[in-house]
C-alpha cells in the first residue's frame, strides 16, 4: 500500500493477536514516540495556520505556537509542564480547531486528535502507553521489516514494505515467491493530497500502485487480498466531504457510507485486467484489534486454501 495506509499498524496487530504482544517494558519504549507524534501533529497545524491564513484567538496562543514550533521533535524524550499547557491551550483554540477541520488541505497524522484530546492522561508522570496508544503511533517505515509468526504449526512470514515512493524500488524484486499480497488502501484518502507531491490525489496514487503490483509478472501466482482500511474515518468524513467532488464519476447518494465503500472497492477491482484472478477484499479498521482478529481469520483460511491448492493437496 501507499504511505500511511495502515501496513505497520496491521503488523502490530499480528504481534498482539498471534505473537508475543507488548509487555509493560515494550510499552514504555513507545513513550517518547507518543510525545513526538503529539508535537509533530501540533507543529503541522501551526504551520498550516500560516499557510491557510487562520488567526489565533489570543496573543498568548500565538506566542505558545511560536514556542511549540521551535521544539526539535526528534530530541523530545520528556514533556515539560509549560509545553503541555501550551499544547492544551492551542488545541482548545477555535483557530486551531478550524485548521484541524481543514486537515485534508495539508499533511496531518490520523492520530492527531486521538493524542491531543487525551493530553491530560499522556502528560501524567506515571504515563505508560496502552496497546491502543501503540497502535496509533506513526513512524514511517523505511526499508523492509519482516515479522514471522506461528499459526497452527504453520510459519507465516509477513513482510512490511515502506509505502513512500522512494522506498518501492528497493523491494519490488524481492518477492518472487510470495503466496499472497495484502494491499492496504486508506478509504479516508479520497479527498487528500500526496505527502510527496501536493496536487496529486492520494487515492489515484494508491490505485496506480495497486494496478502496477497486481500486473507484475512475478506476482502472477500470488493471491491478492485487498484491505479497504480506515473504515471508521470514512464513516466520519463522508458526512461532510463528498466523493463526487473528487471522483466526478460517482453517482451514488451523498453521506452514504455503504455506497461510498462499494464505489471505492469497485475502483480498485476495475484495476484488475485479469478476470480469472480473484481479488479477496475486506473492509477493515487496523487500529481495532477485534476487527483485525476477525478479518485475519478469514484471510488465513484463504491463504492456506490457495497454498494447498497450489501444491495439489486439496
Amino acid at each position: 500500500g501507499t504511505g500511511e495506509s495502515g501496513k505497520s499498524t496491521f503488523i502490530k496487530q499480528m504481534r498482539i493477536i498471534h505473537g508475543s504482544g507488548y509487555t509493560e517494558d515494550d510499552r514504555k519504549g513507545f513513550t517518547k514516540l507518543v510525545y513526538q507524534n503529539m508535537f509533530t501533529a501540533m507543529q503541522a497545524m501551526i504551520r498550516a495556520m500560516d499557510t491557510l491564513k487562520i488567526q489565533y484567538t489570543s496573543k498568548e496562543n500565538e506566542e505558545s505556537a511560536l514556542m511549540i514550533k521551535e521544539v526539535e521533535v526528534d530530541k523530545v524524550t520528556v514533556l515539560e509542564r509549560k509545553q503541555v499547557e501550551a499544547i492544551k491551550k492551542l488545541w482548545e483554540d477555535p483557530g486551531i480547531q478550524e485548521c484541524y477541520d481543514r486537515r485534508r488541505e495539508y499533511q496531518l497524522s490520523d492520530s492527531a486528535k486521538y493524542y491531543l484530546s487525551d493530553l491530560d492522561r499522556i502528560a501524567m508522570p506515571s504515563f505508560v502507553p496502552t496497546q491502543q496508544d501503540i497502535l496509533r503511533v506513526r513512524v514511517p517505515t523505511t526499508g523492509i521489516m519482516e515479522y514471522p509468526f506461528d499459526l497452527e504449526n504453520i510459519v507465516f512470514r509477513m513482510v512490511d514494505v515502506g509505502g513512500q515512493r522512494s522506498e518501492r524500488r528497493k523491494w519490488i524484486h524481492c518477492f518472487e515467491s510470495v503466496t499472497s499480497i495484502i494491499f492496504l488502501v486508506a478509504l479516508s484518502e479520497y479527498d487528500q493530497v500526496l505527502a510527496e507531491c501536493d496536487n496529486e490525489n492520494r487515492m489515484e496514487e494508491s490505485k496506480a500502485l495497486f494496478k502496477t503490483i497486481i500486473t507484475y509478472p512475478w506476482f502472477m501466482n500470488s493471491s491478492v487480498i485487498l484491505f479497504l482500511n480506515k473504515k471508521d474515518l470514512l464513516e466520519e468524513k463522508i458526512m461532510y466531504s463528498h466523493l463526487i467532488s473528487y471522483f466526478p464519476e460517482y453517482t451514488g447518494p451523498k453521506q452514504d457510507v455503504k455506497a461510498a465503500r462499494e464505489f471505492i472497492l469497485k475502483l480498485y477491482q476495475d484495476q484488475n485486467p485479469d478476470k480469472e484472478k480473484v481479488i479477496y477484499s475486506h473492509f477493515t479498521c487496523a487500529t481495532d484489534t477485534e476487527n483485525i482478529r476477525f478479518v485475519f481469520a478469514a484471510v488465513k483460511d484463504t491463504i492456506l486454501q490457495l497454498n494447498l491448492k497450489e501444491f495439489n493437496l486439496v
